[in-house]
């Protein structure tokens, strides 16, 4: 099977800031602990401070739909009641290009 990246892009309003990132990073520490979990990283925009990325690698597509069942995930709900609109989310194939190390997650 093919690898998975899932690129997801939030605004959260600011005064919910602080209990987002709390449950975001419940989330991302307990689904490194997932079998198909090849990465899972939090990024916050330096030019817009309110919005934040996710980055996920997933070694299939059944691992990702695996995740999405997990216990651990029902924080996300919580999570979209505070955002300013809903997440972009981005179900992307890997094009890796150019140098292997610098041109692949």
């Amino acid at each position: 099977m093919d690898e998975v990246t899932v690129v997801a892009v939030a605004r959260v309003k600011p005064e919910h800031e602080a209990r987002a990132l709390e449950l975001l990073r419940g989330v991302i520490e307990s689904s490194h602990a997932e079998e198909g979990c090849v990465k899972y990283t939090l990024h916050r925009s330096k030019n817009e401070p309110a919005t934040f990325s996710i980055v996920e690698r997933w070694r299939s597509q059944a691992d990702l739909d695996a995740h999405f069942g997990q216990p651990h995930m029902a924080p996300m709900q919580e999570v979209f009641g505070y955002l300013e609109e809903p997440p972009t989310i981005l179900f992307c194939e890997p094009m890796p290009t150019g140098d292997g190390a610098k041109g692949a997650l």
